[in-house]
């Protein structure tokens, strides 16, 4: 048996750092990141043989637990046809018309292989619809390693992005406003400045890369009425919540509506995926209509069309939403009992399937917030629950996701672990 530091090693030595995301390198917490070799409902089982109750879910697709059999033989019949024809296939329109049964503001959608695609693609649309060309991003907003998004806030509400990577030109980012996020005033600012100018507003309406936080009352209506008064595309990023938190993602539960939204990770039931789309008037600026051109080999694959059917399928045949909120509340009331007990400030911001941990006096309600929140005491959780069992994202600034397969001793024995954990600290 080929155990996890053997194969980490060999991996190192011909995949930069050894791994292919580089979340998946443990530098955050930490240590020598384990190798999966099967996965089956709520568990992730290593090469070392170590089962563990999983918290990741694939970083978000997994809602329905892994290997699911629907979504097995799904992908099996299709697997039937071929993998890829280059040509429109049935699959591709099926999940069209279900995206936009279940996401309010969708009327037409274009698939493609990635969320990062998504909002590249989206961005690239916003722009090429309104001949504008600055946009405005959120401190803490993930959205793919797209060269234009992937910028960090300098000092002040109004500056400039820098590029938060090698690689990117500064001409790049400085089409890029950065604003801290859950400031109303500093969005009403950056309008006034830019407003003629601004293509795009792009956001994480539940902010869930820099742990999970939710907008502050009227936030996001304030949002929305600065664009439509300057004629300025709204971009939701639901490639998280889409699906998740809600059939139609946080515009359902909102009643906020953007004019493009971002998706992946469910739509895809595990395999490669993402799409977006929004208002009929702005899709149809994409090639072949409009001069906005976007395209994709694999775009609309009906291996990944077939998981993503089964996926959506299930969520509106079994309505699991209800369950995962109860589980979610489960693991939060659990974290907070013991961390009161213990007299460790913690706040456990959790929606649905979704929380996370910050040890913080205060409710966060922004990057500087979050990113000022005793990590420490996250790497302590995180390596003395993986030794009991249950496997947290490798870093304090990303959120745990739950899945349907969580039920009965999964969901019991993880609170248990997690109990324990903070006690000890």
């Amino acid at each position: 048996m080929t155990h996890s530091n053997e194969l980490f090693e060999r991996a190192q030595k011909i995949i930069p750092g050894g791994v292919n995301s580089p979340v998946r390198a443990f530098r955050s917490v930490g240590g020598t990141p384990f190798f999966t070799k099967r996965a089956q409902g709520a568990k992730l089982y290593t090469a070392d043989d170590q089962e563990l109750i999983d918290f990741v879910c694939t970083w978000g697709p997994s809602i329905h637990g892994h290997n699911d059999p629907t979504i097995k033989a799904a992908i099996s019949k299709a697997l039937d046809s071929g993998t890829s024809f280059g040509t429109p296939n049935p699959y591709e329109v099926t999940m069209a018309e279900k995206i936009v049964e279940m996401v309010p503001s969708v009327e037409m959608v274009r698939m493609v292989n990635s969320g990062t695609e998504a909002t590249m693609s989206a961005i690239r649309l916003a722009r090429g619809f309104t001949g504008r060309n600055k946009i405005i991003k959120f401190a803490g907003c993930y959205h793919g390693h797209v060269d234009s998004l992937l910028v960090q806030a300098g000092s002040g509400a109004l500056t400039l992005g820098n590029p938060d990577s090698a690689g990117i030109p500064p001409s790049f980012a400085a089409e890029t406003i950065v604003l801290p996020y859950n400031d109303p005033e500093a969005l009403s600012n950056a309008f006034k400045q830019y407003g003629d100018e601004l293509a795009a507003v792009i956001v994480e309406p539940f902010p869930a890369n820099v742990g999970l936080i939710f907008p502050l009352e009227g936030y996001l209506e304030h949002m929305r009425s600065l664009c439509t008064e300057h004629g300025t595309v709204l971009i939701f990023d639901e490639v998280m919540t889409g699906f998740r938190v809600a059939p139609g993602g946080v515009q359902e539960k909102t009643g906020v509506m953007p004019d493009l939204t971002a998706l992946g990770k469910i739509i895809g039931g595990g395999l490669p995926v993402g799409a977006f789309g929004g208002k009929t008037e702005i899709m149809h600026s994409i090639a072949p209509l409009g001069p906005v051109y976007q395209a994709g080999t694999l775009s609309g694959n009906p291996l990944a069309m077939a998981a993503g059917i089964a996926a959506l399928e299930k969520l509106t045949s079994e309505d699991p939403y209800p369950r995962l909120n109860e589980f979610g509340e489960q693991i939060r009331n659990a974290l907070i009992s013991a961390a009161k007990e213990k007299g460790i400030p913690l706040q456990v911001p959790q929606t649905g399937s979704m929380f996370c941990m910050y040890f913080s006096e205060t409710p966060v309600t922004n990057y500087e917030e979050a990113t000022a929140s005793k990590t420490e005491h996250f790497k302590t959780i995180f390596h003395h629950v993986l030794g009991k069992g249950v496997y947290l994202p490798p870093s304090a600034y990303e959120t745990c996701f739950i899945s349907s397969a969580h039920e009965g001793d999964a969901i019991n024995m993880a609170c248990d672990v997690l109990t324990e954990a903070i006690k000890h600290l």
